[in-house]
């Protein structure tokens, strides 16, 4: 048994009831691949989930000791990062980097990671992936390949792939002690999607990432990487609509007919990475990491893409891939994510054309927060759009569930996005937007002196957390 010291493995989540399977099928996964890695669940419930679930936690059965960070060791956490500050005035700040949310609750991950390398997976993650049984040749510059199929057909079946000897071969190495079986370029283009905020260009069955030839200088650092995945690609919430409006047989958007599967794929280098996916990443954490931002809406991992962007860091795509199970439990309504991703699009398009300065820990923008007629009127014609092919396709339907199903998404979609009024819709844009900005630009300033403050303390102490007694196979 490989034991894998200053390697983690964390699993950041707000479904504590959920986690469980994660947990053992990982731990089994690792077993069977011979390492033995520190398992961390960090988990965003509220303190009343927390007792009604944790139980569920106990009863596991792993190979390996389970470590867990909630509510009560987060709470001691912050306690002990603001007694070092002294300075009340600092302590809201503290509070919104690592504030209940997608981002905040990662950065906790970064905290207590901090000197080692951290593989991360989201709580419906697993350990293998689906693949096609024969596997097709890609194209000289085509690194990646996939498809939709509909669920039960033959055709694709279950692969396990070793992911922590994926990672470590890349992860903290310099490009020129990469195996060399791995292509470099500058980056990844994806068929589907708009290169830099990966916003869909329109539901594809099956989609390509081509490498950019460029150079990725052998002395650079691979600081990031991540595998491939299936089992639902990473689309937008439009796609999912997209799905259900082309399967008449389908009756529930809660439950699709359709399953990713990988047709081929090679690993890549690249200088640049607008494809990160931090549900199936790793990271090189051993001098300190930049915060994701600590925000509710699905973009906290966009300041990697572009932190990567910095001379003498690189990131892979490794040579193993996972799946992806998106469970619905306590997920937002499918015209909530919707409105998150316009949103998340909106401020992608505006922190990366004012990206003023990066280092190793953070990176500065100047956007203030402003949005424009023309920025709410875009998103809203496209979204009345969409919302008048859903009333259509509810007009000609053969079943009365199919029917009630695209009625209530339409009545969803429109509460969400304000009745379609302009002006009230732009008034809530802006406010989303301020709101965000607002926390990330004050939060990010102060990292750099946490990291510091917590590395030590980690080196000295260990930071909070608790092992989870649970029962050893």
């Amino acid at each position: 048994m490989q034991n894998d010291d200053g390697l983690s493995f964390v699993i950041p989540t707000n479904r504590l009831r959920e986690v469980s399977e994660t947990v053992e099928q990982y731990d089994e996964h690792f077993w069977r691949n011979g390492h033995s890695p520190e398992i961390i669940v960090f988990d965003d419930s509220t303190p009343a989930n927390r007792e009604k679930y944790f139980s569920l936690l106990e009863k596991t059965r792993t190979h390996h000791d389970v470590f867990y960070v909630g509510p009560r060791e987060k709470e001691l956490f912050l306690a002990y990062l603001n007694s070092r500050l002294r300075d009340r005035r600092l302590e809201s700040l503290v509070k919104s980097l690592f504030r209940p949310s997608y981002g905040g609750n990662r950065n906790y991950t970064l905290m207590h990671t901090l000197g080692g390398l951290m593989i991360s997976s989201d709580d419906d993650m697993r350990p293998y992936c689906m693949v096609e049984y024969s596997p097709e040749s890609l194209g000289d510059d085509e690194v990646f390949r996939g498809r939709l199929h509909k669920s039960g057909e033959n055709g694709y079946t279950r692969k396990s792939f070793d992911i922590f000897s994926a990672f470590l071969d890349v992860l903290g190495k310099a490009v020129s002690d990469v195996p060399d079986n791995y292509e470099r370029g500058e980056f990844l283009v994806d068929t589907a999607t708009d290169l830099e905020t990966n916003a869909s260009k329109g539901l594809a069955r099956e989609h390509s990432l081509m490498l950019q030839r460029g150079t990725a200088p052998g002395d650079s650092l691979v600081k990031i990487a991540q595998t491939f995945r299936s089992g639902t690609n990473d689309i937008d919430a439009i796609d999912f609509l997209e799905m259900f409006l082309e399967d008449e047989k389908q009756t529930s958007l809660d439950s699709l007919n359709d399953v990713y599967v990988l047709v081929n794929f090679r690993p890549a280098v690249t200088s640049k990475n607008w494809r990160m996916d931090c549900g199936v990443a790793a990271y090189d954490n051993t001098f300190g990491l930049p915060p994701f931002f600590p925000t509710r809406l699905r973009f906290e991992d966009y300041i990697y893409r572009l932190w990567i962007r910095q001379d003498g860091i690189v990131a892979a795509h490794v040579d193993a891939a996972q799946r992806h199970l998106k469970s619905n439990y306590m997920r937002n309504p499918l015209a909530a994510e919707i409105f998150n991703e316009e949103v998340c699009n909106l401020l992608k398009r505006k922190i990366k054309s004012t990206v003023s300065h990066m280092d190793s820990l953070t990176i500065s923008f100047d956007y203030e927060g402003d949005v424009t007629a023309d920025d709410a009127r875009e998103i809203l014609d496209k979204i009345v759009a969409l919302h008048g092919r859903a009333m259509q396709a509810a007009e000609v339907v053969g079943t009365q569930d199919r029917e009630q199903a695209l009625r209530l998404f339409a009545a969803s979609l429109e509460k969400a996005f304000y009745g379609f009024e302009p002006d009230f819709f732009q008034h809530n844009l802006l406010r989303a937007v301020d709101d965000a900005v607002g926390v990330i630009k004050a939060s990010i300033q102060l990292w750099p002196s946490l990291v510091e403050i917590a590395y030590f303390e980690k080196r000295r102490h260990g930071l909070p957390k608790t092992r989870v007694c649970n029962q050893k196979k």
